[in-house]
């Protein structure tokens, strides 16, 4: 009787065990992925109608071909999302997001500025939760006096369209 105890209670557990695995694996795909997702096909299209907004930056106004991209390491990502954390909570932010702008080095004797994309993290002031009524966080605001995240790699050469 006792190992007929133990084998079913070893057969349910196995049962349950299996179930979970199984369960987690095939929403493992359906759970990570994040919105706002886009398909190559929508990439390349993107790209594609930036084109002439491009030749006018690098034909007419700086005379010389301007980045197009900008890369950065998983690594640099990363640490720079836990720094701003650290950073956002020490000004009396939560950090929600990052904001990516596109901006432009000043001109220089070595010759036009070319474009950049940066991070800035963004957020909402830490305020007091004494109260019993729900408040609602207007989020996505720039945190000002915060650090950005600049110099990511240029494309391949600079002027190079997806996919690189």
């Amino acid at each position: 009787m006792k190992k007929l105890l133990t084998l079913l209670v070893g057969l349910v557990l196995g049962i349950a065990g299996t179930y979970y695995y199984l369960s987690t694996n095939q929403n493992l795909e359906e759970m990570t992925k994040p919105k706002g997702l886009i398909t190559p096909t929508q990439i390349e299209a993107l790209d594609k109608a930036y084109n002439s907004r491009h030749a006018i930056i690098s034909d007419s106004l700086i005379k010389t071909p301007d980045n197009r991209s900008s890369w950065y390491s998983i690594e640099e990502i990363e640490a720079y999302i836990a720094y701003a954390k650290q950073q956002a909570d020490s000004l009396g932010y939560t950090l929600d997001g990052l904001r990516l702008y596109a901006g432009a080095y000043p001109d220089s004797k070595e010759g036009p500025g070319l474009m950049t994309m940066f991070f800035v993290p963004t957020g909402y002031q830490n305020v007091s939760e004494g109260s019993i009524l729900p408040t609602t966080q207007g989020g996505g605001n720039d945190l000002e006096g915060a650090d950005g995240l600049n110099f990511g790699k240029k494309g391949d050469p600079p002027s190079a369209n997806y996919p690189q």
